[in-house]
């Protein structure tokens, strides 16, 4: 099998594939095909070479020190949050908080501003396709509070609509969290349109981002909305990395996450005073190395453009829809219209999980299960599915192989 694309491209594969270490190695005796994409992205040598670069040359606490290595790190922890800031065109830097990624930022969300404005009686909105970091703080903080989650249905192209959203948005909507791009379907949300909906009624628009960051155009102040996250670690970054966009004046009245270090002026055992934002939610010393490695993440997308990587990632996402449906007794979930680069499908009287040991065994590296999507799984009356997640490393060849290789399992168990 080769696993460089021959085809004509919107950019050199082959370098591409040179700047993925990982990817030269060989899985159980075969080339590695890494079909895992949305569980987390490979690491391109710029990115390993921050983390190195940081921990060889400059390794310091930030913020706090006036010696020189802690001027140099801060100086490179501060650049990513401009860097950040440009990537998601935020209308400032401080609107940028750093995270472990994008549970953590929702979680932030629920905590810091939910106990605030949440009380009994009010409703939080999200949708049936949400990964269960956008479910369970929101169950939590309506347990706790005796407030209602309510649920937009999902129709069996995995799409939901605008109209179901309107019937459910009313007076006592306080919250509306919606994922920008399904992890488990692929599909793409209308979260724009959504959010206005939102705001119609007074309520905030947050937006799970952690599969959007390197598939879609990201404009935060376009989308208009109140609370956007994301992860590091399924852009090409570092894991234990990731942002909270918050605009300034909701920021500002919230509670801080976490006490500690970092996000206080004052303190006293009889008063403390918080710190400016984004500090006021950065308690404690941060992963520093990490979010300096972020920086060269975004940069590898920016340099790579993401028009490109996006029009790359529907041609190879096609070949793989059109290649996959030849092999015998698949089914496949979430077909919608506007889709990023996943594929999840079953196939009958073959169990997921035996699927993957045996795709694995070929040096083929897919994700099988719920997908942390336990509630759209039950939906679909599935136990889970096989999921197929490309990115642009990947190649037609790779697919192709995929699918002549889920013939041979099929062929198997006929």
């Amino acid at each position: 099998m080769s696993t460089v694309a021959t085809t004509d491209t919107y950019f050199d594969i082959k370098k591409i594939r040179t700047d993925f270490p990982i990817l030269q190695q060989k899985v159980n005796g075969k080339p590695l095909v890494y079909f895992d994409n949305a569980a987390t992205t490979q690491k391109p040598q710029q990115v390993i070479d921050a983390i190195n670069k940081y921990y060889e040359g400059y390794n310091a606490n930030i913020h706090r020190g006036l010696h020189s290595l802690a001027e140099k790190a801060t100086t490179a922890f501060e650049e990513t949050r401009l860097t950040f800031q440009k990537f998601i065109n935020a209308a400032e830097s401080e609107e940028v908080i750093f995270t472990k990624g994008t549970t953590d930022s929702i979680n932030l969300v629920a905590t810091a501003y939910g106990r605030k404005f949440i009380k009994a009686s009010d409703e939080i909105l999200i949708s049936g396709m949400e990964h269960h970091s956008n479910i369970v703080p929101w169950q939590m903080l309506c347990e706790e509070k005796g407030a209602k989650l309510k649920v937009i249905p999902v129709d069996e192209k995995g799409e939901i609509s605008l109209d179901d959203v309107k019937s459910l948005i009313n007076k006592n909507t306080k919250i509306v969290s919606v994922v920008f791009a399904s992890n488990s379907l692929g599909t793409v949300n209308p979260v724009k349109e959504i959010g206005q909906l939102a705001h119609k009624f007074g309520a905030v628009m947050m937006i799970d981002g952690a599969q959007a960051a390197s598939h879609c155009k990201v404009d935060v102040q376009d989308l208009d909305c109140d609370f956007f996250a994301t992860s590091g670690h399924k852009m090409y970054g570092p894991t234990g990395s990731g942002i909270l966009y918050g605009k300034r004046e909701i920021l500002e009245k919230m509670n801080p996450y976490q006490g500690g270090g970092e996000m206080i002026k004052d303190v006293s055992f009889e008063k403390t005073t918080y710190n400016d934002i984004p500090y006021k939610f950065e308690a404690g010393t941060p992963n520093i190395a990490d979010i300096v490695a972020l920086k060269s993440a975004v940069e590898y997308i920016n340099q790579l453009g993401k028009e490109n990587i996006v029009q790359y990632e529907n041609d190879i996402t096609a070949h793989a829809h059109k290649r996959l449906a030849e092999v015998p007794g698949i089914h496949f979930y979430g077909t919608a219209t506007n889709k990023v680069s996943v594929v999840s499908f079953t196939i009958d009287n073959v169990h997921p999980y035996d699927v993957g040991m045996m795709l694995d065994a070929k040096g083929i590296a897919v994700r099988t299960g719920h997908h942390c999507t336990q509630p759209l799984m039950d939906h679909y009356g599935i136990d889970g599915t096989i999921r197929a997640s490309f990115s642009v490393y990947n190649t037609k060849e790779e697919i192709d192989f995929l699918a002549d290789s889920l013939k041979d399992i099929v062929a198997k168990f006929s």
